[in-house]
C-alpha cells in the first residue's frame, strides 16, 4: 500500500449502529497506515462512542446526537460550523443517510468520499461504487482508496481493553473453573432472533458437556437472557445490560466460542478473534456482514422463497411462518459447536 507522508486532518463519519461502527474500524486502521502522520477524528452517535474511543487509531470522537441536540436542521448547521473550525482536509463517510450528506455539503471540505448509493451522493467530491456482493469491510476499504486483492481485506477490528476492563472481566470469571461459551440471543429485529427454545436446547447441551454459558446483550436483551439463565442458573450467568462494549469484547476473549444472531455481537467476536457461529434467520450472509476470522462460520437455511424478507429484518414474519428460523435446527448448530470445540479438548 502506498504510504503518504503529508499531514492530513481526516474526518470519518459513521453514525450508524453498533455493528456498522465496528466494521468501520479496519478502514480507519488502514487510513492511519496510509497517512501515518495525520490525525483521524470520528463522528459517532452516543451508543457507539466507546467503540471509537477504544481504537488506538482515532484521535478524537465527536458526538452527533441525532435524536437530541442535533435533531433540527438549524442545529446541524451549527454543528457543521463548529466542525469547520477543525480545518479537515479529507472526509470519509461510510454512512449513507441524508443527514450525513447534508453535513458533508455544509462543511464543504475539498476532498470528500462517499458511496454512490448515499442519499444526495452528488455532494461528495469522489463517489465510490457500493458493491452489494462484497463484505462491508471490503466496501469501506475501497471507499478509503485502499487497494483490495483477494482476501487481504480480512482485517480484524481492533478494540483495546483498558486495565480496569480486564480487571472487571477477570473478577466476573474468577469463580468459574469451566471453559466459557458466550451466547448473545437478542436482536433489535424479531425476525433476526433465532428461536428462544432452540437457544435453550443449545444451552442445556453445552452445560451437559461441562461448559459454562455467559449470556450477553444490551439492556433490551435482558429479559430473553434472564429467561434462559433461570432455566440453567447452575451453569450460566446473565450479563446482558451489565457490560460495556469493551467489557463484552474482553469477555469474548476469555470465551471458547460465541453463538449469536446476525447482529452486533458477531463483529465483537471478530474483534476478540474467537470462533463465532452466526445464525441467519430472515437475513443472509450475502448482505456482507458475516464473520470472516478464522474458524467462524455462518448458518442459514437456503432455498426459501421468502428469504431474505429485508436487509434489516422485520418486527414480525410477513407470512407468519418464520421458517427461516424454525428450520435451522439446534442439532445442526450443535454439530458445528462440536466441530469447533472438540478439537480444542484433545
Amino acid at each position: 500500500m502506498e504510504i503518504l507522508t503529508g499531514k492530513e486532518k481526516i474526518l470519518v463519519i459513521q453514525t450508524a449502529f453498533l455493528g456498522d461502527a465496528i466494521l468501520t474500524l479496519p478502514m480507519i486502521q488502514k487510513l492511519k497506515e496510509k497517512f501515518p502522520h495525520s490525525s483521524i477524528d470520528v463522528i459517532s452517535i452516543p451508543v457507539t462512542k466507546e467503540i471509537f474511543e477504544c481504537s488506538p487509531y482515532v484521535d478524537k470522537v465527536i458526538l452527533l446526537d441525532k435524536k437530541g441536540k442535533h435533531k433540527s436542521l438549524f442545529q446541524l448547521l451549527h454543528f457543521a460550523i463548529q466542525l469547520n473550525k477543525n480545518n479537515y482536509t479529507r472526509i470519509y463517510s461510510p454512512h449513507r443517510s441524508f443527514r450525513t450528506s447534508l453535513l458533508v455539503f455544509l462543511m464543504n471540505v475539498e476532498n470528500s468520499f462517499g458511496f454512490d448509493n448515499a442519499s444526495f451522493s452528488f455532494v461528495y467530491n469522489r463517489s465510490v461504487r457500493y458493491d452489494k456482493t462484497e463484505h462491508e469491510v471490503n466496501r469501506n476499504l475501497k471507499l478509503a482508496g485502499i487497494k483490495v486483492e483477494k482476501e487481504n481485506w480480512k482485517i480484524l477490528p481492533e478494540i483495546n481493553a483498558l486495565i480496569e476492563v480486564e480487571k472487571k472481566v477477570n473478577e466476573l470469571l474468577q469463580d468459574i473453573s469451566k471453559p466459557v461459551v458466550t451466547i448473545a440471543p437478542g436482536s433489535v429485529w424479531q425476525t433476526k432472533k433465532y428461536p428462544e427454545e432452540y437457544f435453550e436446547i443449545i444451552t442445556e447441551y453445552l452445560i451437559e458437556k461441562n461448559y459454562f454459558v455467559a449470556f450477553i446483550g444490551g439492556q433490551s436483551d435482558f429479559e430473553i437472557c434472564d429467561r434462559l439463565f433461570k432455566k440453567n442458573y447452575a451453569g450460566s450467568i446473565n450479563l446482558s445490560g451489565g457490560l460495556t462494549i469493551a467489557e463484552s469484547v474482553q469477555l469474548l476473549r476469555k470465551s471458547k466460542l460465541l453463538i449469536c444472531n446476525d447482529s452486533a455481537p458477531t463483529h465483537m467476536g471478530m474483534a476478540a478473534d474467537i470462533p463465532v457461529i452466526t445464525l441467519y434467520c430472515s437475513t443472509i450472509p450475502g448482505f456482507g456482514f458475516y464473520p470472516y476470522n478464522q474458524k467462524s462460520i455462518s448458518l442459514s437455511v437456503d432455498g426459501l422463497k421468502c428469504k431474505p424478507c429485508g436487509i434489516h429484518g422485520r418486527r414480525k414474519c410477513p407470512i407468519n411462518t418464520f421458517e427461516c428460523g424454525l428450520k435451522l435446527s439446534p442439532d445442526l448448530v450443535i454439530e458445528k459447536i462440536n466441530q469447533i470445540l472438540l478439537p480444542e479438548e484433545k
